[in-house]
């Protein structure tokens, strides 16, 4: 098998999109359509569906898929195996956190790490903390910077970097739906909050059992991916927000809001560093995850 085609096709898997895909590869167009059909053809299977607007991978194409990761994979590492007169690691290793996460430990956790291997290269994605672990698990990314559940899974091992407590937060300005005596909350209290609440994830599974224990649905203003514009919402004057405190201390909205003595607390947020068990093996991935210290 042509490694080339395996690269074209797990490109492509990932952007799902023939032009931006091709750039990334380095080649035209046409050629990346040639290398996708000459896959197909040795298969004998459609690996994509694609009309003139969208890409999109059949259910064949999504078990070969996850063959190229692991090929691919199995092949950098052989190939590292064999370079017995390499002096240095050299590879690239892909890192996906939250935006905030990105300037409160990216810097600590990488400055050493690149010292000491300056032949591996560093790819960071942000987005959303909720779909870290998932992305991990697919293989989209190699670590991740990841609320750690309350059941991790088994195919998942972790380093805790921090805890941060969950925060309700609220507008600085006077609102008459505003919790009277948040320190003592009821259920009268909380029904009329508009709610501005992350969509999944952690803190929005405490936050849940939070009002499940008041006996409430929390009415509900927003959904909201990511932390960062829960903050934002808040301060606009939307409703009160649940955050973890590491957010907030790094927003530059911090003082257009006010966090709520709210009683009982939610538990505490922890934050570390995941990797699948597998890929400690990598001997990159090994290298960073040695110089991470649990706390």
């Amino acid at each position: 098998m042509d490694f080339r085609l395996l690269k074209h096709f797990n490109t492509l898997s990932e952007v799902l999109h023939f032009g931006r895909a091709s750039e990334l590869c380095h080649i035209s167009p046409s050629t990346l359509s040639r290398s996708i059909q000459q896959l197909e053809n040795e298969l004998a299977t459609t690996l994509f569906e694609r009309d003139s607007r969208h890409v999109t991978l059949t259910a064949q194409g999504v078990i070969f898929q996850r063959y190229t990761r692991e090929t691919l994979e199995q092949w950098g590492t052989l190939k590292r195996t064999l370079a017995t007169t390499a002096t240095q690691l050299t590879g690239e290793i892909s890192i996906y956190c939250s935006v905030t996460a990105s300037y409160s430990f990216l810097y600590e956790l990488l400055s050493d790490f690149r010292t000491q291997h300056p032949g591996i290269e560093l790819k960071l994605h942000t987005g959303d903390p909720a779909e870290s672990m998932a992305r991990v698990l697919a293989g989209s990314d190699d670590m991740a910077i990841t609320p750690r559940p309350r059941v991790p899974p088994a195919a998942l091992t972790f380093k805790s970097l921090t805890r941060s407590p969950l925060l309700f937060i609220a507008p600085t300005d006077t609102v008459d739906w505003l919790p009277a005596s948040p320190q003592s909350s009821t259920a009268q209290q909380w029904q009329r909050v508009p709610m501005i609440l992350s969509e999944a994830g952690l803190s929005r599974e405490y936050a849940d059992t939070w009002f499940k224990a008041l006996g409430i649905t929390p009415r509900i203003y927003a959904q909201v991916a990511g932390h960062e514009a829960i903050v934002s919402m808040v301060g606009l004057g939307f409703g009160v927000g649940v955050v973890p405190k590491i957010v907030l201390d790094n927003s530059p909205l911090a003082r257009r809001v006010q966090v709520l003595n709210v009683k009982p607390e939610l538990p505490h947020y922890d934050v570390g560093l995941c990797v699948l068990n597998r890929r400690l093996k990598n001997p990159m991935i090994e290298a960073l995850w040695a110089t991470v210290s649990e706390r």
